[in-house]
This record gives structure tokens, C-alpha cells and sequence, in this order.
């Protein structure tokens, strides 16, 4: 079986926070809606930037990334 690697992971957390943020902003308060605009913006910084807090904090909890010997 695949290991999950961080890649994989911040990507499941962004797809999570995105759809948790828009089902709240139908069923609670439309201001739930700036969440998922953050998270897509955070999205759109990383791919320039090559930073992400998510995988930082990944990395810190011990998951391995692809280049790491996982068999991923």
C-alpha cells in the first residue's frame, strides 16, 4: 500500500478546508466563503513561492516527503 507523502496530504487538508468552508457559508453565514478564498490564495502563493505552512508543519510531525527513501 502507498504511504501518504506530504504532497498528498496538503493536498487532502486544502481539498477538507475548501469543502467544509463552502458547506458552512450555504448552511451557516456567506462570510465562511472568505475562508475558501484564503485557501485557494494561500494555493495560488505556494505555487510561486514554493512555501507552504501546511507542509512545514507536515515535515515538523514526521511525514516523509517523495524525495525521502518512504517506497512511496
Amino acid at each position: 500500500m502507498k504511504k501518504m507523502t506530504i504532497n498528498d496530504a496538503v493536498r487532502l487538508i486544502a481539498g477538507i478546508f475548501i469543502i467544509t468552508s463552502l458547506a458552512l457559508g450555504y448552511y451557516l453565514n456567506e462570510a465562511w466563503y472568505l475562508f475558501t478564498v484564503f485557501v485557494g490564495l494561500n494555493l495560488i502563493q505556494s505555487s510561486f513561492t514554493k512555501w507552504c505552512l501546511v507542509e512545514k508543519i507536515l515535515k515538523k510531525a514526521g511525514m516523509k516527503t517523495m524525495d525521502d527513501d518512504c517506497n512511496c
